[in-house]
This record gives structure tokens, C-alpha cells and sequence, in this order.
């Protein structure tokens, strides 16, 4: 299939992209490299450097590669942030993405993948969470992309436009060739990995007082190769679904801490700070749907498979991308 990914340059972009080469499709990245890296983009693809806030730019890369889908996952993706600036986010994530929803018309593409979060559902009412648990965002970024998964439904009804929601838990992990290179990083596994390297003195503990077994907050981590594969076979069905995507298993801070420390053989010194606000005790996923409708079966679902994969990249890579 002929296939354009938005946000190809990033760090679940690029690495889908990656397999999606892998897989026989055709490939063309659309990224305006804000917070992606030219270089984590495989070659084998296209690159188009653009920006859906551009309709005119975005319209021309669809039209140019004949594109059958788009996978979206060009979006501002910071809660802390989103608090802080929710008109970026607002704008990023919900008016750019109408921008591509309506060059998408105009190209005759009918499809699309949308990249979406366990942050529209909040604070959990109860865990393992499925898809119709109640959605309620404690944050703009949430709220953004519930309001575009609520746009595709109603973009389907007018237009015929059919999408899959994938609903992310925590992907972490790397390939041998690509890996997760943020230019803020707020993610817990290469926060871990760069106090390992050096380049941070400790990795923040907020909150060790949650009703979980050692006080520290549970979150359930999917391998970004497993999270790959989910996309490429939910390219496959017709229709429309929403599905959640992690291993419907969760790991605390002091036990992924744990794991690295094993993987690494090196201390990795922590402090324990007061808990930040909004951070839920667990955030578990129900993942059967995605199993049952998809086929899809989760390969590396142990976190110390997924600490291993990004220690190998880190420890390749200990200044990340050059770009």
C-alpha cells in the first residue's frame, strides 16, 4: 500500500515507518522536523520536508504519492506543556489536523491511522481500562486528542472517511537502527538511561505514597516494535475501530528503575520528590480487542526485553540523533 506518515521523523513515526518498509509497503514521511531528525528517517522512504498547517503542502505530498492511507502521528505531544501553552496544542492537534483531513478529501485518500493516547481517558475509574472507559482529559493535550478522534468520527459520517484510533499506553524501546531521541524528554525509560550515561547526575522519583505495592506510580509499557505492528495490521482492516495498544500488564517506576539498573550493571542513582499533580496511581490497558480483531500478539511484553532494546541504542547513540 502507498502509504504517507506525518510526524515520520520521530520517535513512534520513524520506527513504524521502519517496519512498514520492512512489511512492502511505500513509504513517503511527511515531517517538518520541528521535533523530529532527518536522520531517523529510513532511507528507503520518501522525504517531504512540510507542514500540515500548510494545506497547500500537505496536498501536494498526498497527491504526489498516490497515497491509499496516512498514518498520523504529527502532534504536540507534552502534557506539561499543553498547560502551559494549550493554544499550541489546540492548533498542532486539532485545526492542522483538519488541514490533512480535508487535503485527504480532496486527494480521494480514505483512510487514516490516527495516533491517539490512554490520556483521553484520565484518571481511571477502573483498571485494566478498555476502550469505552469514560474519557475524561485532565490535561489540553488529552483534550486534543479526544476532540480529533471525536472530528474522525464525524468526518466518516459526512465524508466516508474511515480511521483507526490506536490508543498508546507507554511505548518505549528501540530497533537496531532507530531510537528515542527527544529534544525535551519526559519519558521514564531514556530518563533512566541518561542518568546511566552520564548525561543526567539522577533520575526523579514524584511520588513513592501511591496505593501500589512499592508506592510508585504503575504504568503499563509497550515495546515500540510490538506498537509497530499493531499499525501495520490495522492498515489492513476495512472500516473503522478504536483500539488500545500495551501489554495489559504494568510496571512501577522502582521496578523499570530496577530493570535498568540490572541491564546497565551500573547504580543509577534516584532521588524521591513529592508527587506531581494529575499522575494516576495505575494506568493499565485492556488489550483484547486489539488481539481478538486484529490478530495482533505483543512479542516483547517483558520490560526487561524493552530496557534491553534501548540501552543497546543509547548506549550507540549517547548524543541521540546528530540533527
Amino acid at each position: 500500500m502507498k502509504v504517507l506518515v506525518t510526524g515520520g521523523a520521530g520517535y513512534i513515526g520513524s520506527i513504524c515507518v521502519e517496519e512498514l518498509l520492512n512489511a512492502g509497503h511505500e513509504v513517503t514521511v511527511f515531517d517538518n522536523l520541528s521535533e523530529g531528525h532527518q536522520s531517523a528517517v529510513d532511507p528507503r522512504a520518501l522525504f517531504v520536508k512540510g507542514d500540515i498547517a500548510n494545506r497547500k503542502e500537505i496536498g501536494e505530498a498526498l497527491a504526489a504519492c498516490q497515497a491509499e492511507s496516512v498514518m498520523h502521528f504529527g502532534a504536540s505531544a507534552l502534557v506539561g506543556e499543553s498547560v502551559e501553552n494549550p493554544s499550541k496544542y489546540f492548533r498542532n492537534n486539532v485545526v492542522n489536523g483538519i488541514n490533512l483531513l480535508d487535503a485527504m478529501l480532496e486527494c480521494g485518500t480514505r483512510k487514516i491511522i490516527f495516533s491517539s493516547t490512554c490520556a483521553t481517558y484520565g484518571n481511571p475509574d477502573r483498571v485494566p481500562m478498555t476502550e469505552d472507559h469514560p474519557q475524561r482529559p485532565l490535561n489540553p493535550y488529552g483534550l486534543s486528542k479526544m476532540m480529533f478522534e471525536q472530528i474522525l468520527k464525524w468526518y466518516e459520517t459526512a465524508y466516508g472517511i474511515k480511521h483507526m484510533i490506536l490508543r498508546y499506553f507507554n511505548a518505549a524501546g528501540c530497533t537496531q537502527k532507530y531510537g528515542e531521541h527527544h529534544r525535551i524528554e519526559t519519558h521514564l525509560v531514556p530518563n533512566i538511561l541518561l542518568v546511566a550515561l552520564g548525561k543526567k547526575p539522577h533520575l526523579d522519583i514524584f511520588g513513592t505514597d501511591y496505593d501500589t505495592p512499592d508506592g510508585t506510580c504503575v504504568r503499563d509499557y509497550i515495546h515500540i516494535v510490538d506498537l509497530a505492528q499493531a499499525h501495520i495490521l490495522a492498515l489492513k482492516k476495512t472500516g473503522s475501530a478504536i483500539y488500545n495498544l500495551g501489554n495489559g500488564d504494568g510496571y512501577s517506576v522502582k521496578q523499570v528503575l530496577h530493570t535498568a539498573r540490572k541491564v546497565t550493571g551500573l547504580e543509577i542513582p534516584a532521588v524521591e520528590k513529592p508527587r506531581r499533580p494529575g499522575d494516576a496511581s495505575r494506568l493499565i490497558s485492556a488489550n483484547h480487542r486489539a488481539i481478538r480483531d486484529l490478530g495482533w500478539v505483543p512479542k516483547h511484553p517483558k520490560i526487561e526485553q524493552i530496557v534491553e532494546s534501548a540501552w543497546r541504542w543509547h548506549s550507540q547513540h549517547p548524543n541521540g540523533y546528530p540533527d
